[in-house]
């Protein structure tokens, strides 16, 4: 075996810290909402949705990639390579729908002040989200049975479904976990700013019980930091997304081609 090189080193070096960063802050945030003793909102079951998401992508995807990094290929099987590209986009579409859920929450608060609590429980809520990852585990599974075969890509470190050669299902799974999750995002945000700037240019509102309930939706901080999160999560995956579409329609540079050649498992 060759002695790694020194960004071989510096590479898993920091994959690996990574890595550790992802355990410990989403342990941190998972513990805090457990053992929050005061009145909890049920946004927090969504946000322990993502946190537990992230968790497990530190936990089983990450350290994969520290000694790929050093050695430059794939040792750990085939096997592996089909589990980790199938947690991948599973954990990818679990934190979607998450962020619809979440919007779909601050939605229904101030469409509903009144009601909210009625229509939002708590055990309403964890249904969506129990529902939500057994509906994702199943429709990316395709992978595992051995309708995909994955490639280890040599600038992540990791393996990733090559959704080229699954087109049909790429474009069914895209528009099922996109489609409603992008119209439903867009829809609720617009509603709830244009409420707010509703509210602030004082337009009458007659039913005052109403009012006074949004008016005190509205002051939550709630909403603006989930459209913050949504918009971090949105735009952090804008420059892969460009990508793939840009290589897509004028086709990967050459030496990619050689290679995913060398390293198809």
């Amino acid at each position: 075996m060759e002695e790694p090189s020194l960004e071989a080193l510096m590479q898993a070096g920091f994959i690996f810290v990574v890595g550790v960063t992802i355990i410990l802050s989403n342990l941190l945030i998972i513990a805090t909402y457990l053992n929050f003793r005061g009145p909890s909102e049920v946004i927090n079951y969504y946000l322990l949705s993502l946190a537990s998401a992230d968790l497990l992508c530190g936990l089983l995807v990450v350290p994969l990639s520290v000694y790929p990094a050093l050695v430059r290929r794939w040792v750990y099987g085939d096997i592996v390579c089909r589990l980790v590209g199938y947690l991948e986009v599973t954990l990818w579409a679990v934190s979607v729908y998450t962020f619809m859920w979440i919007s779909v929450d601050r939605y229904l608060a101030i469409r509903k002040p009144l009601r909210y609590e009625t229509v939002q429980t708590k055990t309403r809520c964890q249904c969506w989200m129990v529902f939500t990852w057994i509906s994702v585990a199943m429709m990316c599974c395709p992978p595992l049975l051995g309708f995909n075969k994955p490639i280890f890509d040599r600038e992540a470190f990791i393996c990733m479904l090559d959704w080229g050669n699954m087109a049909a299902y790429t474009i069914t799974l895209s528009i099922l976990v996109l489609g409603p999750s992008v119209i439903t995002i867009v829809y609720t945000y617009f509603y709830i700013f244009r409420m707010m700037r509703k509210l602030r240019s004082g337009v009458p509102i007659h039913d005052k019980e109403y009012a006074t309930a949004l008016s005190e939706n509205l002051s939550n901080p709630s909403h603006i930091m989930s459209f913050v999160l949504v918009m971090t999560f949105w735009i952090s995956w804008t420059p892969y997304a460009g990508l793939k579409i840009w290589a897509s329609i004028n086709g990967p540079p050459q030496h990619a081609w050689s290679d995913r050649l060398h390293l198809r498992l």
